[in-house]
């Protein structure tokens, strides 16, 4: 009887040991201070979408885009505007203008320029032969954001006012008083966000001049209408083409035409940092004709080619 109970004892030993062992194994020790409890893998980051929001009012050459900047920012530009190729001569004009950019509020932006102008002229018919450079005068702008483009408003709408007074005339080169306002009318559209953009502006330009010595002042006009498109090739680069059409009048009316142009050619925008831009267009003339002329394109209201190259520094 003895040893039956000493087995028995010594069989509940064993069996609580093995027990208490097995409990001890499968509990997880106490943490001690400075151990680091074991974290869930992390969630990889969401991926940047280089291709940001761009601002599209020089993103299309000489069509202009209905952004008007950010409220608040300021800027300095320098834009360069040539014109080359006139009837039965050489012609070549450059006008580099200076500007200042504000946009005291999201709805209006403005600019102040001053411009220069340095002409060669030869053998062109109807015009004195020239060579010179000179102060030609002074220019604002004026852009009122009538709506932006939204997710609920694809379009965005600009109305562009600018006031120009120019010592020299353009094309001829004469000594002048020339009072001009430009009046655009700016929309533009995303058909991809971020990616491919598109614009138009319609245009009417009345002007009066007076060249030195004259008797009386002269009265023309213009109407236009452009458009474009641009696309990103990358998030800095933006390529594009643009389609510009213009009629001349005699009168501040559109009471007679003149002639008419049609221009097309390819456009470039790089944003190479946060602060500065550069953008760049060329166009040629491809149709038109000047009233009572038989030839073809109308070199006598118009020049063949144009380009512009713009640099804009935020400050």
């Amino acid at each position: 009887m003895h040893h039956l109970r000493r087995a028995l004892y010594d069989h509940a030993a064993f069996l609580g040991g093995a027990v208490l062992t097995a409990l001890l194994c499968s509990t997880s020790p106490p943490a001690r201070a400075g151990d680091v409890a074991p974290s869930e893998p992390a969630a990889p980051p969401t991926a940047i979408d280089p291709f940001h929001e761009l601002e599209t009012k020089y993103i299309f050459g000489f069509t202009e885009g209905a952004d008007i900047g950010a409220e608040g920012e300021k800027s300095i530009e320098f834009e360069t505007t040539t014109a080359f190729g006139m009837r039965g001569g050489s012609f070549g004009a450059i006008e580099q203008e200076v500007e200042f950019e504000g946009v005291p509020t999201q709805f209006f932006g403005y600019e102040l320029s001053a411009h220069g102008l340095l002409q060669q002229i030869n053998n062109v018919e109807g015009l004195d032969n020239l060579n010179r450079a000179n102060f030609s005068g002074l220019s604002a702008e004026l852009r009122f954001l009538i709506f932006d483009r939204s997710p609920d408003q694809p379009i965005g709408l600009t109305v562009v006012v600018e006031p120009e007074w120019a010592r020299v005339d353009g094309v001829s080169g004469a000594m002048t008083n020339d009072f001009s306002t430009t009046f655009r009318l700016v929309a533009d559209t995303e058909l991809i966000q971020n990616r491919l953009y598109a614009a138009a502006n319609l245009i009417y330009q009345p002007d009066v001049s007076r060249e030195f010595g004259a008797p009386g002042w002269g009265q023309s006009s213009s109407l236009g209408v452009t458009a474009a498109m641009a696309y990103r090739i990358a998030p800095k680069v933006t390529l594009g083409g643009e389609v510009q059409y213009y009629r001349a009048f005699d009168g501040l009316g559109m009471q007679s035409l003149l002639g008419n142009a049609l221009y097309v050619g390819p456009t470039l925008h790089i944003q190479l940092s946060g602060h500065v831009m550069v953008a760049a267009a060329f166009s040629a003339e491809i149709a038109g004709r000047a009233v009572g002329d038989p030839r073809a394109l109308d070199l006598t209201n118009f020049q063949r080619y144009l380009g512009n190259l713009k640099v804009e520094v935020e400050f």
